[in-house]
């Protein structure tokens, strides 16, 4: 078995990065991909590799000499590589093709080593790498038929997304043996580059190879081998993440990406906060329905938003803001707001981070619970008291009776009162509980609620939150700071169509409550942790034992892909045992659980 490696490409997408230098020698976290890929042949056991080189190839052969490890290494030019595509560049290793077994890799690829040895060890003679088709990839997808025969390569132009599960992406690793090759591949090689060119790709072959009825090449479908396929610098940020050398420093990384986590396969978020049970399916697909339409139109200004939002709570237009999610909205309110303010902590960091303009009086209550009399005490050490209820990351809550009877002795003491209601659907107490109506803005114009949308209505992805006040000269200053068109053409069609799913809206949050306390009720059980009483959707946990929320944290991530919120080093958080979870469905929320007794049986081999 002898190996084929493709690197004469140029790699402009990469920039920088492959200015003075070719793809393969683009380095992840401390080592080349052409590395990598000549590590992971010869651990499989490959002796010879032919490397056909183009661009910068004096800087290749120099690096790796004749030899690497166990495998020698012969070059192959192809001098034309501005002017030609892949196809051609395999036409020049034509020849070796005919002498050997053989694994064709292309040189922007990284993967697990143990991807090689799998696909040396499988019976079948001639196969490709798969992986089920992501949201993420793009290129060479294939569909299979019985016995993992690939059946058809679906070109770009037909590609259909109402069929992508039926869809397999080419990993760009083949295993051929030499009588495929011999027989069939080469001979179809030579006649494709005769009749079509040298500007196409060597999948083509294959494409019509499939056409015929031997059925010679079959899947090899991943099974959880990592890979990933560099070809710009977003590519290559998303490979250092996934192949971080040690799970701590893949935690870092990937923390601080605050999202866009479709972008790795498989990975299951604990951490960020969503209603797992809307949008229902028919809203989803309404909006799919006008997708075209709102894509290619400009969204209203802020006023019309503005009359959405308020149409939504039932409050007049001039006492509401609509913002990109509601970061934008405490960034702008920060932007006016004045004097000292009271922060309960632990708490949402964006309010501190955001309120530079203000003298912050930490406030921490004992055992991450307080009440209304609480409140009391804290408004006199502070002008504004930032009150987020349920409170998060504790999912601590008051009554709203009981804000309300606060509220009353605020208003006396000029005192403000910023009110966070983004958890408040999720709150099983009696009775209606968010403050968000017209009376009682009206009545407490000290009063300032905030609302992301995002969480409660699982739609973080359109960016949507709320600001409302009764003090209308503030809703003047705040709006002030905020573009007129802050909201997309998306965002406002979910405004505007919002009203017809609201009875599916808050049934979906009562299916949020019982499978919060379902969960919580599971995770008691093992006897691992300590779960606190909340009415968000989330659960704030500690561990018991040994093991700190780090240690849990980097395991999940590294083992079994699942991210969760280590709370260490959050001010107002005592020690290293402090986890929250978020709540997802029932299948979600009993691995992770299941997850979580591993970890515990870990520590203790």
């Amino acid at each position: 078995m002898q190996a084929v490696i493709l690197a004469a490409g140029m790699g402009n997408r990469l920039g920088k990065y492959t200015k003075d230098n070719t793809k393969c020698m683009l380095s992840i976290n401390g080592k080349t991909l052409i590395e990598r890929a000549l590590d992971a042949l010869d651990s499989g056991g490959i002796r010879k590799c032919i490397m056909v080189v183009g661009y910068k190839k004096d800087n290749v052969t120099a690096f790796l000499g004749n030899k690497y490890k166990n495998i020698v290494i012969e070059y192959v030019s192809n001098d034309i590589y501005r002017k030609t595509n892949n196809i051609y560049s395999l036409y020049l290793a034509k020849d070796y093709l005919l002498q050997d077994d053989t694994m064709l890799l292309e040189s922007d690829l990284i993967f697990d080593d143990v991807l090689i040895t799998d696909m040396l060890k499988n019976p079948s003679p001639t196969i490709a790498a798969v992986a089920q088709y992501e949201s993420w990839m793009d290129g060479t997808v294939v569909q299979l038929a019985a016995d993992n025969v690939i059946a058809n390569f679906i070109p770009k132009k037909v590609f259909n997304y109402d069929e992508k599960e039926t869809y397999f992406k080419t990993v760009n690793i083949y295993k051929f043996s030499k009588e495929f090759l011999r027989n069939t591949y080469v001979p179809f090689l030579e006649a494709y580059s005769q009749a079509m060119g040298n500007n196409e790709y060597y999948e083509q072959v294959l494409r019509v190879i499939t056409t015929l009825d031997r059925h010679e090449l079959k899947a090899f479908i991943l099974t959880g081998q990592k890979w990933y396929e560099i070809d710009d610098i977003q590519d290559k940020n998303i490979a250092e993440i996934i192949f971080s050398t040690t799970a701590s420093e893949r935690l870092d990384r990937i923390q601080k990406s605050y999202g866009g986590y479709w972008r790795y396969p498989n990975l299951l978020d604990f951490c960020y906060l969503v209603n797992p049970y809307f949008p229902t399916r028919q809203m989803h697909n309404e909006m799919k329905a006008y997708f075209t339409d709102l894509i290619a139109a400009y969204p209203s200004g802020l006023n019309i938003q503005n009359m959405l939002g308020a149409k939504l709570f039932n409050v007049d237009e001039s006492n509401i803001l609509v913002g990109n999610g509601a970061a934008e909205l405490i960034r702008a309110l920060a932007a006016v707001l004045r004097g000292t303010i009271g922060i309960i902590y632990p708490t949402f960091n964006e309010y501190p981070e955001s309120f530079i303009g203000c003298t912050i009086v930490p406030l921490t209550p004992k055992g991450f619970t307080y009440t209304k009399q609480d409140l009391s005490y804290m408004t006199a050490l502070c002008d504004t008291l930032l009150l987020i209820n349920p409170d998060n990351p504790t999912g601590n809550c008051i009554p709203a009776g009981d804000i309300l009877e606060f509220l009353d002795t605020t208003v006396a003491q000029h005192k403000k009162l910023i009110l966070d209601e983004s958890f408040i659907d999720f709150c099983a107490y009696e009775g209606e509980q968010t403050l968000l109506t017209q009376d009682v803005l009206t009545k407490y114009p000290n009063l300032i609620i905030i609302r992301s949308l995002s969480k409660s209505f699982g739609i973080p992805g359109i960016r949507l939150g709320l600001l409302a006040s009764g003090d209308r000269e503030l809703i003047k200053e705040i709006r002030a700071h905020i573009s007129i068109w802050n909201i997309n053409s998306f965002g406002e069609y979910f405004l505007q169509i919002i009203g017809k799913y609201i009875k599916d809206y808050r049934f979906s949050c009562a299916e949020l409550i019982k499978e919060r306390e379902r969960f919580k009720d599971e995770l008691e059980k093992t006897g691992l942790v300590t779960v606190y009483p909340s009415e968000a959707n989330y659960l704030f946990c500690r561990l018991k034992g040994t093991g700190t929320a780090r240690e849990l944290t980097e395991y999940l991530l590294e083992y079994n892909n699942i991210l969760i919120k280590d709370l260490t080093g959050k001010k107002g958080i005592p020690d290293t045992s402090f986890i929250r979870l978020a709540v997802r469905n029932r299948e979600d929320n009993e691995k992770l659980t299941e997850k979580l007794k591993l970890f515990y049986k870990r520590l203790k081999l």
